[in-house]
């Protein structure tokens, strides 16, 4: 008989404790979100699953690259951008410790902005200043790193209205009117090359309401001149960066005559030989008459800098005594504001000025801002209210008198007294 004992190491168990069976493998695992919609019998997304993009879908060609590497917006606008950037690089650089100013994060982003409004406060800026600045800020930041402006942008619109109830207002640029337009064209000497594209420029920026820029971009080919008047397409403007561009017909009147200004122009265009279809409209010349010759690598190449046609009106405007008008200095704008205020005088409808000047489709800018009356203006609703004592209300006392005479005597001789 074998003495031979099988040992096992084991453990008690208490027998009200169960025992759990092995884990199961983990099931897997779906990405589902607020924006998930699924079908019958559809399972969500693996929350794993990822597209089979290799390392050349994340490529570019180098000749992509240096299209990208050019600039995609106008030139003063990267002025403006570049400066306001370096000054804010300059006040984080400053700050102990030294901030990040690019990416930065929505303290410092909210920081300067406090900061600015405190200078503001001082005088030095005033409130849309502000706001442009920390818009631009905003915008030079990486897309998906962009601060949060709320706070920032509460504390602006505060000290806005504080600064409105103390007296704050909005430069804005004179209204050239069509009394003031005909004033400046008038004293251009036309018999000059500079004379008439001067005259032409300020009749058409009038007429069609322009933008210095867009009178900068404009075309040959885009001004078809007609015995009755032009047809101006403007290919691109403030509210339209897409180039659907927008046309209309601009009918001739004796005060601008645009027609014979526009021919006049064009004549000097032909013997210059720079009336080719996607030559510039307005040309830069010098004192004689004759073409700028710019660099070949200028950016802008043959076309005007929109500062100097605002320039250029600024100084008709000097020339013909009228620098300022009602307090408000003329620039290249006066010759937007001013036809609005015409056509509001005139009746015409939002709608229609809205098309006709190339604000946005339901935009109220035409009449919040670009309507500047001079002097008091004309527009009085009150002037609808008959007078008081007038023709109107002595024949209302009449029919009441009359009325009165045929009404039962009341107590005490009053006819018609209520009880």
């Amino acid at each position: 008989m074998s003495t031979e004992v099988e040992v096992f190491d084991a453990e008690l168990a208490d027998d009200s404790v169960a025992v759990r069976p092995p884990a199961a493998a983990p099931g897997p695992r779906y990405l589902v979100t607020q924006h998930t919609m699924l079908g019958p019998g559809e399972l969500p997304p693996l929350a794993d699953a990822r597209p089979a993009w290799t390392d050349d879908d994340f490529r570019l060609s180098a000749e992509d690259m240096a299209e990208l590497g050019e600039p995609d917006l106008a030139d003063n606008t990267i002025k403006n951008r570049d400066s306001t950037v370096r000054a804010f690089e300059a006040w984080c650089a400053a700050q102990k410790p030294p901030r990040l100013a690019h990416p930065c994060t929505t303290a410092t982003y909210t920081s300067y902005g406090l900061h600015l409004i405190r200078r503001g406060k001082a005088g030095e800026f005033v409130p849309d200043s502000v706001g442009q600045y920390m818009s631009r800020i905003w915008n030079w930041q990486p897309v998906d790193y962009r601060p949060d402006p709320t706070r920032f942008k509460g504390r602006l619109r505060v000290w806005k209205k504080e600064w409105v109830k103390a007296g704050g207002e909005v430069e804005r640029a004179a209204a050239v009117t069509i009394e003031y337009n005909v004033r400046i064209i008038a004293k251009i000497d036309e018999s000059t090359n500079i004379g008439k594209r001067d005259a032409f420029l300020a009749a058409l920026a009038y007429s069609n309401l322009h933008r210095e820029s867009e009178l900068a971009d404009q075309l040959v080919k885009r001004v078809r001149v007609h015995d009755t008047g032009l047809w101006v397409h403007t290919a691109t403007s403030k509210t339209d960066q897409t180039g659907k561009g927008s046309g209309r017909f601009i009918e001739d009147r004796p005060d601008l005559q645009l027609v014979r200004r526009a021919r006049a122009w064009f004549g000097v265009l032909h013997e210059l030989g720079a009336d080719g279809p996607d030559d510039p409209l307005f040309r830069a010349l010098t004192p004689g008459g004759k073409l700028v010759q710019y660099p070949s690598e200028r950016k802008r190449g043959k076309k005007m800098r929109p500062g100097s046609l605002n320039e250029r009106l600024q100084l008709l405007a000097e020339r013909a005594g009228v620098p300022y008008i009602d307090g408000k200095k003329v620039s290249s704008h006066s010759w937007r504001a001013g036809p609005n205020t015409d056509l509001i005088e005139a009746g015409v409808s939002l709608a229609e000025r809205n098309k006709a000047g190339r604000w946005a489709d339901g935009s109220h800018t035409a009449d919040t801002v670009y309507d500047r009356r001079h002097g008091v203006g004309t527009r009085d609703p009150l002037k609808k209210v008959p007078l008081y004592g007038g023709p109107a209300n002595a024949a209302v006392a009449a029919a009441r008198a009359e009325g009165e005479d045929h009404l039962p005597s009341g107590p005490a001789g009053t006819a018609g007294s209520p009880s």
